[in-house]
């Protein structure tokens, strides 16, 4: 999921910020470092799939760097292309997501979450829907397709599809558990649901 368009860069940017309920026009310098993690993980996305010059190449070193710092302070292992717009990391604390997880539109995630491929695979990884919350110490893997709209509860182990829309799972193994789904568990900024609309 790169981001190819300036346009499309400064939407991501928008909506991460209206999922994480910021209101200021730039990260103030102490209190919003998970702000500005997302920020340079958008950076990083937008000018990752530009044209490569000597100029963006060391640029693009910079920012890697500086993203780097910044996951080892926060605690993150998060790579770019995986989320889309409308991230919110609710907490600094350990995150761990494979690089070939692929999460739709307006993702809560919590503390302690590890979101990985099968054992013995290196791309076997969950494919997970638009407005999902996961909550803390949740664990998936595996080639599972979660559904839009989705409440992990906290702890859970997922290593199988839900595929139901709206739903709440929760468990060792994860089942099914309730019918709220995430409803209430996000912000959800209006640009980013009539783009969800138009998707």
């Amino acid at each position: 999921m790169p981001i190819k368009t300036r346009e499309e860069y400064e939407f991501y940017l928008e909506a991460d910020k209206a999922a994480l309920g910021k209101t200021g026009r730039r990260p103030r310098l102490f209190g919003d470092e998970i702000w500005r993690f997302e920020r340079m993980l958008r950076k990083i996305e937008y000018h990752g799939s530009q044209p490569v010059s000597p100029v963006r190449r060391l640029y693009l070193t910079s920012l890697w760097l500086r993203f780097h710092r910044l996951s080892l302070l926060l605690g993150f292992s998060i790579p770019p292309n995986v989320f889309g717009p409308g991230l919110s990391i609710a907490h600094r604390g350990t995150i761990v997501v494979n690089g070939n997880v692929r999460i739709g539109a307006n993702c809560r995630i919590h503390v302690c979450v590890s979101i990985g491929t099968q054992a013995g695979t290196d791309d076997a990884a969950p494919t997970i829907g638009d407005n999902v919350y996961i909550g803390p110490g949740a664990m998936l893997y595996g080639p599972i397709r979660i559904a839009d709209e989705i409440a992990i509860g906290a702890n859970s182990v997922v290593n199988r599809s839900f595929e139901e829309p709206g739903i709440t799972i929760a468990g060792v193994p994860a089942r099914r558990v309730g019918d709220r789904g995430s409803r209430g568990l996000y912000v959800l900024g209006t640009d980013v649901a009539e783009h969800l609309r138009e998707r």
